[in-house]
C-alpha cells in the first residue's frame, strides 16, 4: 500500500471510529476535552506510523490502545495519580496488553449516546451545541466545519474551544439522562441534528442552495440516534423526515445551481430509496403508539408529497389537517405559515391569504423572508399583483442566499 493509500485509509477509519474513540476516552477521563486531544494524539500516531507498519488488522481497537496508554501515561504525571487510577481499574489496565481488543457492543453503544447527549447539553448555545456535534460525533475537522456554515475558522475554534470548557466548568456529567429529563435533553439532540439538516437543505447564507455534505451528517447522526434509541417514535420521526427530504436533493437544484420549488420539482429524480427509508422510520414511529410528536407529524406530511407520483395528486386536505395538528402540539407562526401554504393549495388562494393576515404582524416572523414570499404568491393567484411584486422584493430584501435572491427578483419581475 503506498504512502497516499494509507493516508486515505487513516482518513476512513477516523471518520468510522472518531466518535466511538472520543466517548470510550470520555467516559475514562470525564472530560470531552481531553478525550478528544488525546484521540487526536493517536491520529498523529497512526499517521507516523501506519505508512511503515501497515494498517493494523484491527484499527479502531489500535487507536484505542495508543489512547488509553497516553491516559494512563498523563495520570501517572500527575498528582492525583492514586485516585484516578483506582477509578479506571484493573480492568482498563489489563486490556492494554492486547492491541485487539475493542469495548463490547452494547458498552460502545451506551459512549455514544453519552456522548450524543453530553454535547448537546442545553448548557450549551445553539451555535456550540450544533459545532461541537459536528466535530466530536460526526468526525469533521474544524475547517470543514467552519466552511460549511461560512464561518472564519478561528472563529469556530474558538466556539469549540468554549463549548468544552463550559461542559467542564459546569461538571456536565457524562450520562444519559433518566425520568421526566430525558424529554428535554432528547428535544435538545433532536434539534441540533434537524438544524444540521436544514442548513445543508436550505442554506440561510452564500452562494449555494444547498451543501448536500451536511444534510448527510446530520442523516448518519440521526440513523446512528435510532439504532441507540430504537424505542423513542421522535427519534424515528426525525429521521423519516429527513430521509424523505434528502428525496428531492436531486431535483431540487436546476443545472445553473438555480433552486426547483417542490412543485415544479421532476419527481422522477427523487430518491426512491431514501423515500423507502423514510416511510419505513415513520411507519416504526407510529407502531410505537402514542400522539405523534412534530418530527413525526413533520414526516407524515413530507409522506404525502412523496407519495403522490406528481404535484397534482397530492392530498393537501390531509397535509392542512397535519399541520393543524402540529399547531395544537408546536404553537408556532412558521407552522401557521405552512398552514395556510396547505390551506390554499386545498380550499384556494383566498383561504391561505386570510390565515396569512391574521399572522403578518407577528413579531416572530419580522425578518423572516418567507412570510412576504407566501404572501406576495398568494396575492398573486388572487390577482393582486403590485402588491405581490413589492412582497417578493422585500422577501428577495431580508434572504441572505445568493440563489433565493435570484429567483425572488424574477418572480418579483413577474408580476409586471
Amino acid at each position: 500500500m503506498t504512502a497516499s493509500q494509507t493516508h486515505q485509509a487513516i482518513e476512513a477509519v477516523w471518520r468510522i471510529e472518531a466518535a466511538r474513540l472520543i466517548a470510550g476516552l470520555t467516559r475514562l477521563v470525564r472530560d470531552i476535552g481531553l478525550a478528544e486531544e488525546l484521540a487526536q494524539d493517536a491520529l498523529v500516531a497512526a499517521l507516523e506510523q501506519w505508512p511503515e507498519s501497515g494498517v493494523p488488522k484491527n484499527p479502531g481497537a489500535w487507536l484505542m490502545t495508543v489512547s488509553k496508554r497516553r491516559a494512563i501515561d498523563m495520570i501517572r504525571r500527575a498528582e492525583r495519580f492514586e485516585r484516578k487510577l483506582i477509578e479506571i481499574g484493573r480492568a482498563e489496565l489489563a486490556e492494554l496488553a492486547d492491541e485487539d481488543h475493542l469495548p463490547e457492543a452494547g458498552e460502545i453503544e451506551d459512549d455514544l449516546l453519552r456522548l450524543v447527549f453530553t454535547a448537546c447539553h442545553p448548557v450549551l448555545s445553539t451555535e456550540a451545541r450544533v459545532a461541537l456535534t459536528l466535530r466530536v460525533l460526526g468526525g469533521l475537522s474544524t475547517e470543514e466545519i467552519a466552511r460549511a456554515f461560512l464561518v472564519p475558522e478561528p472563529t469556530l475554534a474558538q466556539r469549540i474551544v468554549r463549548a468544552k470548557r463550559t461542559l467542564a466548568a459546569q461538571r456536565v456529567p457524562f450520562e444519559v439522562p433518566q425520568g421526566d429529563e430525558l424529554g428535554g435533553r432528547l428535544s435538545s439532540v433532536l434539534e441540533v441534528i434537524y438544524l444540521i439538516f436544514n442548513e445543508g437543505y436550505a442554506a440561510t447564507a452564500g452562494d449555494d442552495w444547498m451543501r448536500p455534505g451536511l444534510c448527510a451528517d446530520a442523516l448518519r447522526l440521526g440513523r446512528v440516534l435510532a439504532g441507540l434509541m430504537p424505542k423513542e417514535p421522535e427519534v424515528h420521526g426525525l429521521v423519516a423526515l429527513m430521509e424523505i427530504q434528502a428525496s428531492r436533493s436531486a431535483a431540487r437544484v436546476g443545472p445553473a445551481g438555480e433552486p426547483v420549488l417542490l412543485l415544479e420539482q421532476d419527481r422522477a429524480r427523487w430518491d426512491r430509496l431514501l423515500i423507502g427509508r423514510g416511510l419505513t422510520a415513520l411507519g416504526r414511529a407510529e407502531e410505537l403508539g402514542g400522539e405523534l410528536g412534530p418530527y413525526a407529524l413533520q414526516a407524515a406530511i413530507a409522506a404525502c408529497h412523496a407519495r403522490a407520483l406528481t404535484a397534482e395528486e397530492t392530498d393537501w386536505a390531509r397535509i392542512a389537517a397535519l399541520y393543524e395538528s402540529l399547531a395544537r402540539i408546536s404553537r408556532s407562526p412558521v407552522v401557521e405559515l405552512n398552514r395556510a401554504v396547505a390551506l390554499s393549495m386545498a380550499y384556494g388562494p383566498a383561504a391561505g391569504l386570510a390565515l396569512v393576515e391574521q399572522i403578518v404582524d407577528d413579531p416572530a416572523l419580522k425578518g423572516y423572508h418567507l412570510l412576504p414570499s407566501v404572501r406576495g404568491d398568494l396575492l398573486a393567484k388572487v390577482g393582486r399583483l403590485a402588491e405581490a411584486r413589492a412582497e417578493f422584493e422585500r422577501a428577495a430584501g431580508l434572504t441572505r442566499n445568493e440563489r433565493e435572491r435570484e429567483l425572488l427578483k424574477e418572480r418579483a419581475a413577474g408580476c409586471g
